[in-house]
């Protein structure tokens, strides 16, 4: 996507007239993702898991979870679940419909197990190009989380390659956060543009590098905050997709919201809450 099909998001606001937001991304359905779920809930944090149902462990005691622990970890943690590859292949190498049947088993099958529908997925290995992005359209895949690593805040615009603000392994993971939510407001028509943390990894990192007080450091200083929205993925991905749904009359003072969610806008100077299919009439 070039900086002309760029989408701007200077209006836009998070539920409440957040901000910021604040989401996880972790992979593989690891036992691991118990303590880091703990981590997470005691400080407000949600995101998305993302889990091999190929790969589920046939009993407990191993580092990846079995079915059944995965359905009662998951389901009960207020957390989305998505798709990673029935087998964690390396997509871009194998046969396009091997890649499609990876893909969409797993789909199938954690959709059959959650009992809902899931549209999210991370890409095993970081590894995608344009043939791999078409098949997850094909799929029915509609957001989906590369390895990569922006050291920035943005709105994604390519929901099909997600790009992180950062691997908690970064040294600079604190003073990322600090800036995150340190942003000194301007009190202008225009105020701030809203901002996203968005971290990734995988739990078994901190079980094997013996430094879970990376994530609990990182949960404590910015979770359990009034002025973050902690949401998964899909929640974030929802969000702005409702936002780009938005029509605006020829001048600017008429707003119609066709989505089925309330959107909170900062609009020349204005907070204006606008609810699922509602017409204002703003001035400006």
């Amino acid at each position: 996507m070039g900086v002309s099909d760029a989408k701007n998001y200077t209006f836009l606001r998070f539920p409440d007239f957040k901000e910021m937001a604040v989401t996880l991304s972790y992979d593989d359905g690891v036992v691991y993702d118990r303590k880091l779920i703990e981590i997470m809930s005691k400080n407000g944090l949600r995101g998305t898991f993302n889990i091999n149902s190929g790969l589920f462990a046939q009993e407990s005691g191993g580092r990846r979870l079995t079915k059944d622990e995965a359905l009662s970890l998951y389901a009960q943690s207020g957390n989305e679940v998505a798709v990673h590859g029935y087998r964690h292949l390396f997509l871009t190498d194998v046969d396009p419909a091997v890649a499609t049947a990876d893909v969409m088993k797993d789909r199938l099958e954690l959709e059959n197990m959650f009992g809902t529908i899931i549209k999210g997925m991370a890409y095993a290995y970081g590894r995608f190009n344009d043939n791999v992005i078409d098949i997850l359209k094909n799929c029915g895949i509609e957001y989906c989380r590369t390895t990569v690593s922006t050291e920035k805040f943005a709105i994604p615009n390519n929901w099909l390659a997600l790009e992180t603000t950062c691997h908690h392994s970064n040294p600079r993971l604190m003073e990322l956060a600090r800036s995150f939510v340190g942003f000194e407001k301007r009190k202008n028509m225009w105020s701030n543009p809203p901002r996203l943390f968005y971290l990734w990894g995988h739990s078994y990192e901190f079980n094997d590098n013996n430094n879970w007080e990376i994530i609990e450091e990182f949960a404590e200083f910015i979770g359990n905050r009034d002025d973050i929205w902690y949401a998964t993925n899909g929640e974030i991905y929802g969000y702005v997709k409702a936002y780009d749904s938005l029509r605006f009359s020829a001048d600017g003072t008429v707003i119609h919201n066709p989505s089925q969610k309330d959107l909170w806008l900062y609009y020349f100077g204005q907070e204006i809450k606008i609810g699922a299919g509602e017409t204002l009439c703003v001035k400006w």
